[in-house]
């Protein structure tokens, strides 16, 4: 087992809690490795190694190869945002004598999850004057966390009756930001009383001033996500599997970053690019779904080109092949009427590669070509890595969707290829060690395929 690997592995989880935060981790990664901004180059030659960022929240990084680009690239591609919640744009309000954090949920979570956690806050705000604010809090053992509250058992007869998915709804997932002691009741001063009036909320919102120079206003150009606090730890007596937030997809965004930056290109030009919004339907401009990834690649080909043409773009696009890089639900033996056992992925079974995602038929997949997933195949087996051939649960189970038929519109080969996750969409997610050895290996292996 490369344990190497695995620790930086970890390490990655508890520094990238935010898209924002991952984008930075990579490019220190990159430029480790000799990655470059792109805007420092007019031209590129073979052997050069650029990175592209958007908003801070999507980054692809390059390296030119032998072959005209024309002929395509191979690619790795993962997402980089995690099921979690965010602060509304006018968050901070009380209610009696405490002070709460109104949120709207980011994904597919079950709400109830997040009740009852010690939950930290990362983000940042952006202040009229221009300047940008980072803000994280509940991290440090030293630091204060969050948490949502939830009723006893003892009066939640009623709660228990209603389904899963309703007791407790959106608006109540709002997280407990302080608490002060209520005014006296003998308080006889029509002062007293109106100075005590939102007293705990002055007071959480003089310390944000206090810490990080932000207003009450200031929360309208914010972005703030709640995520649970604590860092990733070896999981099980043996240490065989790992517990931590946001697997899904920072496995798959890792492993394929570090796959390239210790990867040379050959003959192909390589791409690994990590995005945003793929847990909202990969909209938005760090979106797959957006000309976010097009625009990147013209950049490179107008870099390498004499002059650039949108023919030598299209063609790029549709000879390039892709992995897309995200997780599958590994098999539960303790819920196995969700899976067809002998189509599922098993924790510490290796790569999982999915000719098709979506939902029950097929609906909003990728559904890749036999003549590429044999290549792939045939690679990974010349190279020695575990790999094995799943989707996600029973047909009319459900199902979910990834990037990969955003990226097959332009006509490239694309295969779904991640590792089997339990608990995916928890707070808490749980890998195999020897998954994420074996993904690594894959995409290092991938990235060389002629």
């Amino acid at each position: 087992m490369n344990e190497t690997l695995i620790v930086d592995y970890k390490n990655f989880l508890d520094k990238g809690k935010t898209e924002r935060e991952c984008v930075q981790q990579i490019i220190k990664l990159a430029e480790k490795n000799g990655y470059k901004d792109i805007s420092k180059f007019k031209k590129l030659k073979t052997g050069d190694r650029v990175y592209i960022t958007k908003m801070g929240k999507t980054i692809a990084l390059f390296e030119i190869g032998l072959s005209p680009v024309e002929d395509g690239l191979n690619i790795l591609c993962a997402h980089i945002d995690s099921p979690r919640l965010d602060a509304k744009q006018n968050p901070v309000y009380e209610k009696e004598n405490i002070t709460y954090l109104n949120t709207h949920y980011y994904g597919g979570i079950k709400k109830y999850q997040w009740t009852t956690l010690p939950l930290a806050i990362h983000g940042v705000v952006c202040k009229k004057d221009g300047s940008t604010v980072n803000v994280v809090i509940g991290e440090n053992s030293d630091e204060p966390v969050f948490c949502i509250s939830d009723i006893l058992p003892h009066i939640a007869q009623e709660q228990m009756k209603e389904k899963a998915s309703d007791f407790i709804k959106g608006e109540d997932l709002d997280v407990i930001m302080g608490c002060i002691p209520p005014v006296k009741k003998n308080a006889e001063k029509a002062a007293d009383k109106k100075e005590a009036k939102e007293r705990s909320k002055k007071i959480i919102l003089e310390l944000f001033k206090e810490m990080y120079g932000i207003e009450e206003d200031d929360f309208e150009s914010a972005e703030l996500e709640i995520v649970p606090a604590g860092k990733a730890r070896d999981m099980g007596l043996d240490r065989s599997m790992i517990l931590g937030y946001g697997q899904d997809d920072r496995s798959c965004a890792f492993t394929s970053a570090k796959a390239m930056v210790e990867t040379r290109a050959g003959n192909r030009t390589t791409c690994c690019i990590c995005v945003d919004k793929e847990e909202i339907g990969s909209v938005g401009a760090t979106g797959m779904a957006s000309n976010l990834f097009e625009n990147m690649v013209a950049e490179i080909i107008a870099r390498t080109d004499d002059s650039y043409s949108e023919l030598t773009l299209r063609r790029c696009l549709a000879n390039s092949n892709m992995l897309s890089s995200d997780v599958n639900s590994a098999y539960d033996p303790m819920n196995s009427n969700l899976y067809d056992k002998e189509n599922s992925s098993l924790l510490g079974g290796g790569v999982a590669f999915q000719k098709y995602t979506g939902s029950r038929g097929k609906s909003g997949s990728n559904d890749a070509n036999p003549e590429f997933i044999a290549k792939v195949r045939a690679s990974m087996y010349d190279a020695n890595v575990n790999y094995q051939m799943a989707e996600l649960c029973k047909v009319d189970q459900g199902g979910a969707g990834t990037i990969a038929y955003h990226a097959a519109k332009y006509g490239m080969n694309v295969l779904d290829a991640g590792i089997p996750v339990l608990s995916m969409h928890a707070p808490w997610e749980i890998t195999s060690k020897e998954d994420i050895c074996q993904i690594f290996e894959c995409y290092k292996t991938f990235l060389i395929i002629k």
